[in-house]
């Protein structure tokens, strides 16, 4: 889940779209550049274990935009596959 902040942040799409699971991976992603994310905070998880293959994040990402700040609140599903956790969508 950090590491998709943080490609959010820099605008990393090749990485989003790499870490975004097969069955829900949209075809392209275009990032708003106006939104400067600044802050995630991690509210809650759920598996996501050494010995896990799914897992779930709560989360609560801030950003400035042109217009004000803002927030996405989010409780993301991942799975596991090939040892690489993989981004399903919203739950």
């Amino acid at each position: 889940m950090r590491s998709r902040y943080s490609a959010f942040a820099v605008g990393d799409v090749a990485y989003l779209l790499a870490s975004w699971h097969p069955e829900s991976k949209p075809a392209e992603l275009e990032l708003d550049s106006s939104l400067r994310w600044y802050r995630l905070d991690i509210l809650a998880t759920s598996g996501g274990g050494l010995l896990d293959t799914v897992g779930t994040v709560e989360f609560r990402a801030h950003f400035r935009s042109p217009v004000g700040a803002g927030e996405q609140h989010e409780r993301s599903r991942f799975v596991r596959k090939n040892g690489r956790w993989l981004y399903l969508g919203a739950v």
